[in-house]
């Protein structure tokens, strides 16, 4: 996605949703090879910032017209599904 995005945003919103992309699965799996439960929700908890992290800066990236609305429309219906996703996970290890 961030591919077409201008190249003098390599080093702006480009890095920074990429690193919030990789950021939210590395931390789930980071938790996931700790020694509790409660290691592993406090690194769920990390992942779900990351990925409001990436969600902000979708909208962002809309608004300053680097996504037009229907990229834009799906990516928010893929993080709205992974949000739910998580949050479910994490109350079941709860």
């Amino acid at each position: 996605m961030t591919e077409k995005f201008p190249k003098e945003e390599l080093f702006g919103i480009t890095s920074q949703i990429r690193r919030s992309a990789i950021s939210l699965p590395s931390n789930i799996a980071e938790g996931y090879g700790r020694d509790s439960i409660k290691e592993l929700l406090r690194f769920i908890n990390i992942a779900i910032g990351s990925l409001f992290e990436f969600q902000t800066q979708i909208e962002i990236s809309k608004n300053i017209n680097y996504l037009n609305e229907n990229e834009f429309k799906n990516l928010c219906e893929e993080t709205r599904e992974l949000e739910a996703m998580i949050i479910s996970y994490s109350k079941r290890l709860k």
